[in-house]
């Protein structure tokens, strides 16, 4: 059987990732996931203990059971990994419910950069491209760092333009990606 405190972190993964973190009230959580409020508020004293908790399953889930996961199974060399990503995306971009990169709403919805569920939000990205330097680092790339801050950039706009209805972003982020490869002169 599942305990609260799990279900009370399903129920606002899904209602956060599905609807923003302000437009989900700890109400709508506590009916949703069937545990008296006093019980959320024992496991989570705040609403922002409950959101940080949130943006560690996310990046349990999304980034390191699901992306990594995705990308290491795609490609021979780290090169093919690297483009393997806008595959992955591309598929996540078709499904009926995609909603978007929970870290990149997070820095929309909270403008504060002192806010600590803002905070969270850039560390989680931080680690992503933490995750792309590691590839650009085994592709051979002279400037990893700055590889993987401009791998990140095509990531995170073909997510906000497959958030615009562009249901073919990840192949213009794939082929601006092979650019940099070239310009790399690291081989796929």
């Amino acid at each position: 059987m599942v305990g609260a405190r799990d279900r009370i972190v399903d129920t606002a993964y899904d209602l956060f990732s599905q609807h923003g973190i302000r437009a989900v009230g700890v109400d709508r959580i506590v009916a949703e996931s069937g545990v008296a409020k006093m019980s959320l508020y024992r496991h989570f004293r705040s609403k922002d203990d409950l959101v940080l908790t949130f943006l560690q399953e996310r990046e349990r889930r999304w980034t390191n059971e699901w992306l990594r996961v995705e990308v290491e199974g795609r490609g021979a060399s780290a090169a093919q990994r690297m483009l393997a990503i806008f595959d992955v995306f591309g598929e996540w971009f078709l499904i009926e419910d995609f909603e978007g990169c929970s870290f990149i709403n997070v820095l929309l919805e909270f403008g504060d950069r002192t806010n600590r569920v803002r905070q969270a939000s850039v560390e989680h990205l931080g680690n992503i491209r933490s995750f792309l330097q590691e590839l650009a680092t085994e592709a051979g790339a002279r400037d990893p760092a700055a590889l993987a801050h401009q791998w990140h950039i095509l990531m995170k706009g073909s997510i906000v333009a497959a958030g615009e209805g562009d249901r073919v972003a990840a192949r213009r982020a794939q082929e601006i990606g092979q650019l940099l490869l070239e310009r790399e002169a690291i081989a796929v």
